[in-house]
């Protein structure tokens, strides 16, 4: 009997993983390295890597990001496998101050039948690495030394196959371009001034948390070039890694170096819910030709380059305006398996469902109280005491509900890790149950051998549930810490109304970059979607802000007209937006 109670236990938790994932949540799940630096972790050691370039060669897409001492492959932009590789040579390590940076902000593009891989620096003793087999780790020297070198590269083949590199990460100094030789990567005449911030004009790109530049002057970095219809589209991060409303700007000129106008709104901006921020990025596309844009997510807690990595769908309209569809950015989203329009989103439509609901919890590590867990923000989180085997949460969705899929987000307590780790793992069981005292398995990653930071698991069939468990087996290092546990599905209850009396206003007097949003709370609405546009039927930025009622936007080009409109959200769906609001 107990062995026929073991063999359904297995088939039971390998049901629920047995297919093939359709979606994936931000951030995404890749076994992101430690940090290396010893001055970043004075504050606690962690997790960090941004500044992501995605490209796609061969129809698998490649993933290059900051100080990972190698790159990750994947064919379904799902499943990511990682490949060690050091990329500085062992003269530049002798010879260059920061030798932790082995592949910092890197460029990553293809050129002829080549994969190619350039890091940021100043020095010339860095080379850049061509391969035609990178899932081997193959790689070669294009050129022993980029002479010119570069901060924050990013290169782009042109149609005409010609090759310029685009580069600049400073408040004070604009981004670069020039054209390069392509036989031999010496640059053709000097580089050339392309692009500015514009903060007097356009609020966004103003420094600091709340967009006022009390602090510092703003950043502009992380220079990308993409082409559409003749068009030449170079996107910049800014205007500070350390911000919610971290993004990624665009520009537009009809040559690839410039004239190049700013666009007034954020490509991609994704300033509320769990993890913010949507700086410093690539936009890419997947085997069917969809547009696709990744960049960097922030944490910012142990220190301001705590970070992660965020893909959201992407596009060009009718009217060749370039847009990244950020709303629901850190719900589930279908991955890429045909044909897609962007504008209608990948969000499967499954709801958050234990938004701050009651957890208990086996123990708790002084102030890192358990309702950090499902307070929707990924720089609170929970800890145990101890990482030890048994170690446990419960959540109550407060209804029973339809679970569709689980993001397990651990956070970096008492860490003693750095740089890049292979062979570290999570292990751990979910259970459910309708009443709390009966449980079956849910999720079984008790033989997991994966390092798992943000493990993202979609059922193959959803479940009915009121009550879920999570139970520690193994941590890779650090205490059993938890920054969200988060249930998506569907609840059994009536979306939430549409909102009512939405108001905005904005300053004619002082600064016409300014804007304040109010609305009436929906009874029963736990958030809200917020979409931003300079045409009413072009709203393509949306901030998601939970459990208030009012927004603060001081984000506004002050010579555009805008538009706002607004949906509440609660664990049953989502309202009606209201008709776009004129300022």
């Amino acid at each position: 009997m107990k062995r026929l109670s073991i063999l359904l236990l297995f088939i039971t938790s390998t049901f629920w993983l047995s297919a093939q994932q359709k979606t994936y949540c931000n951030p995404i799940n890749i076994d992101y390295g430690y940090g290396p630096i010893p001055n970043f972790l004075t504050w606690g050691k962690h997790r960090a890597t941004a500044d992501p370039a995605i490209v796609n060669y061969k129809g698998d897409y490649y993933l290059f990001s900051t100080n990972q001492t190698g790159y990750w492959w994947s064919s379904d932009m799902s499943d990511w496998h990682f490949v060690s590789r050091h990329f500085l040579t062992q003269e530049a390590i002798d010879n260059t101050p920061n030798k932790w940076d082995d592949l910092c902000a890197p460029a990553a593009w293809v050129q002829g039948d080549s994969l190619c891989v350039f890091g940021s620096t100043y020095s010339r003793l860095f080379p850049i690495w061509v391969s035609t087999n990178p899932k081997g780790n193959e790689w070669s020297k294009a050129v022993e030394r980029f002479d010119i070198g570069g901060w924050d590269p990013a290169f782009f083949v042109d149609d005409d196959e010609r090759l310029y590199m685009y580069n600049g990460s400073s408040n004070v100094y604009p981004l670069y371009g020039i054209e390069l030789k392509r036989s031999n990567f010496q640059p053709i005449g000097t580089r050339k001034e392309l692009l500015l911030l514009d903060d007097e004009r356009i609020g966004w790109h103003r420094f600091g948390e709340h967009m006022d530049n009390t602090f510092l002057k703003p950043f502009m970095e992380g220079a990308w070039m993409t082409k559409h219809n003749g068009k030449y589209y170079l996107q910049w991060g800014g205007p500070g890694t350390e911000f919610s409303h971290y993004g990624d700007g665009v520009a537009v000129s009809d040559s690839p170096l410039g004239y190049f106008e700013h666009v007034s709104l954020p490509l991609s901006m994704k300033a509320g819910g769990f993890i913010r921020g949507a700086g410093h990025g690539a936009t890419f596309q997947d085997n069917w030709k969809n547009y696709w844009h990744t960049s960097t997510m922030v944490i910012n807690v142990k220190n301001n380059f705590e970070r992660r990595i965020g893909i959201w769908p992407a596009g060009f309209d009718k009217d060749d305006v370039m847009y990244c569809n950020t709303a629901f950015g850190d719900y589930p989203h279908y991955l890429p398996n045909s044909e897609a329009d962007h504008l209608q989103s990948r969000f499967t439509g499954w709801m958050l469902l234990n938004y701050n609901k009651p957890v208990r919890v086996s123990s708790t590590l002084g102030a890192f109280y358990a309702n950090n867990i499902v307070d929707e923000n990924v720089k609170t989180y929970w800890s145990a005491q101890t990482a030890n085997k048994g170690e446990w949460l419960i959540s109550d969705l407060g209804q029973i509900s339809t679970v569709h899929a689980i993001q397990i987000n651990y956070a970096d307590q008492d860490v003693e890790l750095m740089g890049k780790q292979i062979g570290t793992y999570h292990q751990y069981m979910v259970y459910y149950s309708l009443d709390g005292k009966k449980w079956s398995v849910l999720i079984d990653k008790s033989k997991n051998q994966k390092d798992v930071p943000h493990d993202y698991v979609e059922l193959t069939k959803p479940v009915e549930a009121r009550y879920l468990k999570l139970e520690n087996i193994h941590m890779p290092t650090g205490k059993f810490a938890i920054s969200g546990f988060r249930a998506f599905g569907l609840g059994k209850g009536d979306k939430p109304k549409a909102v009512e009396d939405f108001i905005v206003l904005r300053s004619d007097m002082t600064d016409k970059r300014n804007g304040w949003l109010k609305w009436k709370p929906v009874d029963g609405a736990y958030a809200y979607n917020i979409y931003i546009g300079q045409e009413p039927d072009k709203l393509y930025n949306c901030v998601m802000v939970y459990n208030v009622n009012e927004y603060y936007y001081p984000g506004m080009d002050k010579t555009k007209p805008y538009y706002f409109a607004i949906e509440a959200i609660n664990e049953n769906g989502t309202s009606e937006w209201t008709r776009a609001q004129a300022l």
